[in-house]
């Protein structure tokens, strides 16, 4: 049998069966649970783009990466190994997050109906033709919110959201509640390295076009209205029925124009669902023939012996408490419970509102300086989305694995507390009116004490001096990304600093402790 028809064999032919009874299942449990049954509601965001996102990561490294260490990929190719897997995971994900919007459009139904009164007396639907009905301009509601994102939350966001009360004619304005919303929402993105005077000069700007476009716009010109499910824009639109008059809070449906008809609902996703597969299925086909096997692993594959994945089993150590090394995994996964604990909770997936992150704990001077000390605290272990979160538990994660045996777990965790609120001190005295959360200032102080003790000789000579080039980098890289906006690095020098302080106060302790062990011996 020649290599490549190994190669389909062992690694191409599972790959695929993979991908699409993925992409397949997720989609389906979609329709059933979420879209046919409505058992209960999770925010569109973590279904079209969260999950398709992560659990594909997780099939992949779990079961196809130990598949491809049978090819020759490592010595001298740099790091081809993670190019394979990540090809193979947008192969997946890409797909799926295109089903996960046409699933969503091709189920639903068009609902021909009289006046807005029978939309609460049926069957929801998703889409509606309405026969008579009467837009209130007069009685409307505004909300305007703001976000960040883009890599290294470089871009700063507004959102107006107008929600105008639906009756069936003019006459039910006078003294009704309105049963029914049409929403509207206008939206701008501007750099967040502006100054906040310049920030607020673009959104007066924004506003007062808005306010023009809005004084021009006939709401009644539409072909259908679409009932918007659990999503931000709708929390933004509820937000502005609420400043409504006419707002009742027993009926929250929200509708919003379609311009277009019927039939084009769907586009192209169906075509692009398979379209997407096929490229991604094509190029890991070819990327699969260029390399060699190595022997060694294609008998262990072909044998059916379970293949250990060294690195895996390693990573997935270092996230067991264990005599030595306890306090770190365990506040990897407070931060991590905290984290799911707000996405299920429906206030995000990829970034939380900073009016969220208030009610959370955030740090936030108004608040922590007029009584509310806690936050001091409690912001070290809120993060803005999930990769802040990520890349603060990675950073965690590697400087505890060598500092917490060192400490010892009481030293350790409060040396990270302490750090952690100092930071957030820092943070306070720098910065008059920001949101600041975020696990960094405590782990920049585990880095400053880490560099104390390098500096001082608590490590040996060879380990301090391949770790603490690593250590200056990471350092001096998220110092540099600070400066570029949406960073808060007040609390990373100060986390650095206090760290570095806390670091010489515990060598003398240490070198202590240490000569009593020598003499114990």
């Amino acid at each position: 049998m020649s290599d490549n028809i190994k190669k389909l064999k062992l690694i191409y032919k599972p790959f695929i069966i993979m991908a699409i009874i993925f992409i397949s299942g997720y989609t389906f449990l979609n329709w059933l649970i979420l879209i046919e049954l409505e058992l209960f509601s999770l925010k569109g965001f973590i279904i079209k783009f969260g999950l398709p996102f992560t659990l594909p990561w997780i099939l992949v490294l779990v079961w196809l990466r130990p598949k491809i260490r049978v090819l020759k990929l490592t010595k001298g190719n740099g790091n081809l190994p993670f190019l394979y897997q990540f090809v193979a995971i947008l192969t997946i994900i890409i797909p799926t997050i295109i089903a996960q919007e046409y699933i969503e459009t091709a189920s639903g139904k068009l609902t021909a109906i009289q006046s807005v009164s029978e939309i609460n007396n049926q069957d929801k639907t998703k889409y509606y033709q309405i026969t008579n009905f009467y837009i209130d301009k007069m009685n409307i509601g505004v909300n305007t919110t703001f976000d960040v994102s883009g890599k290294h939350s470089n871009r700063f966001n507004m959102h107006i959201y107008i929600a105008m009360p639906i009756f069936e004619s003019i006459n039910d304005t006078i003294n009704s509640h309105c049963l029914i919303w049409y929403g509207k929402e206008y939206f701008r993105s501007i750099s967040n390295k502006l100054e906040e005077e310049e920030k607020e000069e673009k959104y007066q700007e924004f506003a007062y076009q808005s306010q023009i476009d809005f004084a021009n716009f006939d709401p009644s010109q539409f072909v259908y209205l679409d009932r918007i499910g659990n999503t931000e824009d709708r929390d933004g639109l509820i937000g502005a029925a609420k400043k409504s008059i006419k707002f009742d809070p027993n009926y929250q449906t929200i509708l919003l124009p379609i311009n277009e008809p019927f039939e084009n609902r769907n586009g192209n996703k169906f075509e692009w669902i398979f379209g997407a597969l096929g490229i991604g299925a094509i190029i890991f086909l070819i990327m699969l023939f260029i390399p060699k096997f190595d022997e060694k692993e294609l008998k262990k594959l072909e044998s059916g012996k379970p293949i250990k994945d060294e690195n895996l089993t390693n990573f997935i150590d270092s996230l067991k408490p264990k005599e030595g090394y306890f306090i770190t995994p365990i506040l990897i996964y407070i931060n991590i419970i905290i984290f799911i604990i707000m996405v299920v909770s429906g206030l995000g997936f990829v970034s939380f509102k900073g009016q969220d992150l208030l009610i959370w704990g955030a740090n936030y001077a108004p608040s922590t300086i007029n009584g509310e000390w806690w936050r001091l605290l409690t912001s070290t272990f809120l993060h803005g989305g999930l990769m802040h979160l990520l890349f603060n538990m990675y950073g965690l994660l590697f400087v505890g694995i060598f500092l917490e045996p060192v400490l010892g777990k009481t030293k350790f965790l409060t040396s990270y507390l302490i750090a952690g609120v100092l930071a957030s001190i820092a943070s306070l005295w720098w910065y008059d009116a920001t949101v600041s959360v975020g696990a960094s200032g405590a782990i920049f102080g585990m880095y400053g004490l880490f560099l104390s003790l390098m500096l001082t000789k608590k490590f040996h000579a060879k380990f301090s001096k391949s770790f603490l080039m690593s250590t200056i980098i990471f350092v001096g890289f998220n110092l540099l990304m600070g400066l570029t906006g949406g960073i808060d690095n007040a609390a990373h020098i100060g986390g650095l600093f206090s760290g570095f302080i806390i670091g010489l106060i515990l060598t003398p302790i240490l070198k202590k402790r240490r000569k009593k062990r020598k003499k114990r011996w």
